[in-house]
């Protein structure tokens, strides 16, 4: 005869890795905030930053971000994160989460 299952303790397991993979991602977005220099702007800006990430719908502009996004990744995988000061600089002087699209002279 087959041991019944426990299925209490596997729906109790599956909450616990759960949580355990929330807490990592939320880990993980604090890094990067701090990597890409986030940390520096005040909390409501950072935020209506990533709120109008979120929102738009300009495809272009998205694709600009993403772009930025894996160009920053690169760099800090090709020299061990010292690409990061710079891509901070540069974010600071593009205008941040401000799309390309909407910057004078833009295309």
């Amino acid at each position: 005869m087959r041991k019944p299952r426990d299925y209490d303790a596997e729906l109790k397991a599956l909450d616990d890795k759960a949580k355990q993979l929330k807490a990592r991602k939320v880990q993980q977005l604090g890094e990067l905030v701090v990597a890409c220099g986030g940390d520096a702007l005040p909390l409501d800006q950072l935020a209506g930053a990533l709120l109008a990430a979120a929102d738009t719908s300009d495809n272009a502009a998205k694709e600009v971000w993403r772009k930025r996004g894996a160009a920053f990744f690169q760099g800090s995988r090709e020299d061990g994160g010292s690409n990061r000061g710079s891509a901070r600089g540069a974010s600071a002087r593009d205008g941040g989460a401000e799309p390309a699209a909407t910057k004078p002279g833009a295309a």
